[in-house]
């Protein structure tokens, strides 16, 4: 969060416990979330499950799977709705220019 802000990039945050980090408020649910481009995931694939519908929902460009949280099935599932689906570290990306 704290260097896609650096970035400049608007950014709404997602956790299962409300807070702020980095002047960026973490929301703990994802309804009216609107205009969504990228949703950059950091939890396991066990805990992406019961969020299936609701990331959909949102109709993101793309989401990206950073280390450790692959998914095949998710995957598929974002794929055939039409959603890029890519197994990248959001930091490098930001890093070297190919956010």
């Amino acid at each position: 969060m704290k260097k896609l802000a650096e970035k400049g990039i608007d950014t709404v945050a997602f956790g299962l416990v409300e807070g702020t980090a980095y002047g960026i408020q973490i929301k703990s649910n994802l309804e009216n979330l609107q205009r969504i481009n990228t949703i950059s995931l950091y939890m396991n694939q066990m805990r992406q499950k019961p969020f299936y519908k609701a990331l959909l929902a949102l109709k993101p460009e793309r989401v990206i799977f950073n280390p450790g949280t692959e998914n095949p099935d998710f995957r598929k599932l974002l794929e055939d709705h039409g959603v890029e689906a890519i197994e990248a570290c959001t930091l490098v990306m930001l890093t070297t220019g190919t956010y």
